[in-house]
């Protein structure tokens, strides 16, 4: 009785393993024919394509800053200056301020 214990536990898990082989899965499928293997092939060209890098992406550009050509560059540095210098400290007023 003890033989047929291990014997059914041994044939109930090597069931879903056998059932799990690459050659069964693949084999119930219908083949491809070859107008889908040819629209599968151009897939992937088109996909390696898209992913290649583009010319313009490796030109460095020299400024990052779009509106750089309009104003000049000492308004933009002296702007940032006077907008760090030019912060007060808040004071709390109404009902909130303790």
């Amino acid at each position: 009785m003890k033989v047929f214990r291990i014997v059914a536990v041994i044939a109930l898990l090597t069931g879903p393993a056998y059932a799990q082989t690459p050659e069964l899965i693949h084999s119930f499928g219908p083949e491809k024919t070859p107008r889908q293997k040819a629209d599968d092939e151009l897939r992937e060209k088109f996909s390696k394509e898209s992913q290649a890098p583009k010319p313009e992406a490796n030109v460095k550009k020299s400024s990052v800053d779009p509106w750089g050509n309009v104003r000049s560059g000492d308004a933009a540095k002296t702007s940032a200056s006077k907008t760090a210098t030019s912060a007060k400290p808040r004071t709390k007023t109404g009902a909130g301020a303790n």
